[in-house]
C-alpha cells in the first residue's frame, strides 16, 4: 500500500505539471526549476561536499557521507533529459546513495544540450572514468549509476568503457532509465497521464534537442540497441506507473540475452525517479536501501 507521503508528493507533482501547462520556458528557466525541485528534498546533514572538481576536463562534485569508505566510489550521472540537471538538482540523491552504499560519490556535471549535443555526455563520462582510473581508483570498488537520462547514459558509458578496452567497474545501477530515444514502449500509452513527471511529448522533445539530427537508433543514444555483452552486473529500479517502464523491461531483456547478470525491481505505484524524494518518501528510502545492498554485494564479491 502506498504511503501517505507518496500521495502528498504526487499531488505536488501534479500541481507543478498543471502550473507549467502552456508555459514556454527557456532552457535556463527549466534548469533552475529542476534544480529547485531536487534541492527541496535534499538532506545534506553530515555530508561533505567538495566542489569544482576537474575530472579529466569535466566538472564534478564529490559527495561524501560520514560513513563513506573512500576506497569505494560511485560515478553518478544525473537525469534531466540530457538538457537539464546538475550537481544542485542531484546532490541530495547522491548524498542518500553515499550513505546507503558507504561510498564517496562523484556527481558529474557533464555537458548539456542544446549547447552540446550527442554524444557529448558519453564522451564526458568516458573522460571522467579515465581520470578516476588515473587517480588510482580501483575499478573493482567502483560503480556507475544514474537516473532517467543518466540511467541510459550509465549503460552507454559502460559500453564505451568496454569498447575502449578499459577495466570495467564492478556494477551499474539504473534508476528509471531512459533507454529509447524513439519512445515506442507500450507503457508510453498504458501509463499516459498517470506519471506526473514525464510524458511521450516531453521525451521526444528532449530526444530531438539532444540528438540534433543524429540517428535515434545509435547504440550510445538508445542503449537497448547496443551490444551489451561483457558489461558488469546491472541493477535496475523503475516504478510501475512510469511512462518509461518499458525502457527498463526492454533493457532487462536485452541485457539478459547478452549474458549480463541483471536484476530488475518494479516498484508499485512509484512515479519517475521517486528516489529523489528521499528522505521524505518512505518508498524512496527503501529503494535506496536496496541499492546499497546491491552495491555492497558487488563490491564485496571482488574485494
Amino acid at each position: 500500500m502506498a504511503s501517505g507521503e507518496l500521495q502528498e508528493i504526487m499531488a505536488l507533482l501534479q500541481q507543478r505539471a498543471k502550473a507549467r501547462q502552456g508555459q514556454v520556458l527557456t532552457w535556463i528557466e527549466r534548469r533552475l526549476s529542476y534544480d529547485d525541485l531536487g534541492m527541496a528534498f535534499e538532506n545534506l546533514d553530515g555530508v561533505t561536499l567538495r566542489e569544482n572538481i576537474n575530472a579529466g576536463g569535466v566538472p564534478g562534485l564529490w559527495v561524501e557521507a560520514k560513513n563513506a569508505d573512500t576506497a569505494r566510489t560511485i560515478l553518478f550521472l544525473h537525469g534531466g533529459g540530457y538538457c537539464q540537471g546538475s550537481p544542485h538538482s542531484h546532490r541530495g540523491l547522491a548524498a542518500e546513495l553515499s550513505r546507503a552504499c558507504r561510498a564517496r560519490v562523484l556527481l558529474l556535471n557533464y555537458r548539456l544540450a542544446p549547447e552540446y549535443t550527442f554524444p557529448a555526455p558519453v564522451e564526458d563520462t568516458l573522460a571522467a572514468y579515465r581520470w578516476l582510473l588515473d587517480q588510482g581508483t580501483d575499478p573493482a570498488q567502483l560503480c556507475v549509476a544514474g537516473d532517467s537520462a543518466g540511467g541510459g547514459l550509465t549503460v552507454a558509458a559502460l559500453v564505451s568503457f568496454r569498447d575502449a578496452g578499459l577495466p570495467m567497474p564492478a556494477a551499474g545501477v539504473c534508476l528509471s532509465p531512459w533507454t529509447d530515444m524513439d519512445a515506442v514502449g507500450r507503457s508510453m500509452d498504458t501509463n499516459k497521464g498517470i506519471d506526473p513527471m514525464i510524458a511521450r511529448a516531453g521525451i521526444l522533445e528532449f530526444a530531438r534537442t539532444y540528438l540534433d539530427g543524429a540517428d535515434p537508433a545509435s547504440p550510445l543514444a538508445t542503449p537497448i540497441h547496443a551490444e551489451l555483452a561483457g558489461l558488469p552486473p546491472l541493477f535496475i529500479q523503475v516504478g510501475s506507473i512510469e511512462t518509461l517502464l518499458d525502457d527498463s523491461t526492454r533493457l532487462e531483456v536485452a541485457a539478459k540475452e547478452a549474458g549480463v547478470d541483471v536484476t530488475l525491481e518494479v516498484w508499485d505505484d512509484m512515479p519517475h525517479v521517486w528516489h529523489m524524494f528521499a528522505p521524505k518518501l518512505p518508498e524512496a528510502v527503501r529503494a535506496i536501501k536496496n541499492i546499497g545492498s546491491f552495491v555492497e554485494t558487488q563490491l564485496n564479491a571482488i574485494s
